[in-house]
């Protein structure tokens, strides 16, 4: 699969490239993003490396985990990621992490929108998936103002590092996308 490059008024979200490893190395030494996403703790080098150079391309070439650098257009920073994980025909999860400086500036709804958009236009996704480990208010209100509808409460359902977690879980159908 071809990488695609997303626009919206104030980012730029493009595949993740060598001069992204030192910016993501630095922003995942946040101890919130460690707390509530899949990211090695501790993070090092080697993991911002790996996720560039293997996880990103790997994604990319196989269409099935398509993942972001969103970067801000007026700054040139990294403001976050997005990425959207293949679950089974038609549908996808959603995944995202924003830099601490970022958090509170409207980027990470901005940039969620416009690959929710693109997962239905371009990928012919019916069904936009959102989890995230109970207790992560911040991700659940940005999903739910991005228009997902929370379905529920899923038991020791994903892990992260070994340990099973509750989940919520949300969904977005293709028809419920906002126009652009």
């Amino acid at each position: 699969m071809n990488p695609a490059v997303l626009e919206t008024d104030r980012l730029l979200l493009r595949p993740p490239g060598p001069a992204d490893v030192a910016p993501i190395f630095e922003i995942c030494q946040d101890p919130e993003i460690q707390r509530w996403t899949v990211v090695p703790s501790p993070y090092r080098q080697a993991d911002a490396e790996f996720f560039v150079h293997t996880l990103a391309a790997d994604g990319w070439r196989t269409g099935r985990y398509p993942s972001w650098c969103v970067i801000e257009k007026a700054t040139g920073a990294l403001v976050g990621t997005q990425s959207l994980a293949h679950r089974g025909p038609g549908s996808a999860e959603v995944g995202y992490w924003a830099a601490p400086a970022a958090r509170g500036k409207g980027f990470t709804i901005e940039a969620l929108r416009a690959v929710c958009r693109w997962g239905v236009a371009e990928r012919g996704l019916r069904r936009l998936e959102w989890t995230a480990y109970v207790g992560n208010e911040p991700s659940r209100a940005l999903a739910r103002r991005a228009g997902f509808t929370m379905e529920g409460t899923l038991r020791s359902y994903a892990a992260q590092r070994g340990q099973w977690r509750d989940v919520w879980m949300g969904s977005l159908l293709a028809e419920e996308v906002a126009p652009a």
